[in-house]
């Protein structure tokens, strides 16, 4: 496994997610011929960094209403109950229930919740690095991290069959987070 030595600037800490320098996407098939993309606009969380990275988790809260696929027609079906059911849970949550090395990288595994069904899912994990921070001051970490979920375990859109939708969406994050005080 990488050690903190290998990832320049590894600090440990806590560090708490940055919305604003933070980005949640996801991309789904439609009609078996175009991707439609989309995003969630807020997410909230944070980082502890261990002493050694396996020694790290995560926890992290995005509001169900906050997507955004630029379609508010869509957006307003994605928020109500065949989807996201956003009245009821408002909230999709991460808890992360480990870090493991793999291929030369980081796997981070945990429970991933979405409209009050919760899966295990492993994030393909790239540390973007430590740095200190020159226009606010104190330090930042950036990760990105990316997975493919299967809608249906979710229990998302199931009258909608994989010819209009598919089962797939890959899901995209690329996150900044500041060390706490």
């Amino acid at each position: 496994m990488t050690t903190p030595a290998e990832i320049p600037g590894y600090r440990p800490g806590t560090w708490i997610i940055e919305p604003v320098n933070s980005d949640v996407s996801f991309t789904i098939r439609y009609l078996g011929v175009t991707r439609v993309h989309g995003r969630f606009n807020e997410i909230a969380g944070e980082i502890v960094t261990g002493p050694a990275p396996g020694q790290s988790s995560v926890r992290a809260s995005i509001p169900a209403a906050s997507i955004d696929t630029s379609f508010p027609g869509r957006d307003s079906y994605l928020r109500g109950g065949d989807v996201l059911r956003a009245d009821e849970h408002q909230e999709l949550t991460f808890t992360s229930a480990g870090i493991r090395a793999a291929d030369g990288s980081y796997v981070l595994d945990g429970d991933l919740t979405i409209g009050g069904v919760t899966r295990p899912v492993s994030l393909a994990l790239e540390v973007g690095g430590f740095a200190a921070d020159p226009a606010e001051g104190g330090q930042v970490l950036g990760l990105s991290a990316s997975a493919t979920i299967t809608r249906s375990e979710f229990g998302l859109s199931p009258r909608l069959p994989a010819a209009v939708i598919s089962d797939r969406i890959a899901i995209r994050l690329d996150i900044q987070a500041r060390l706490a005080a």
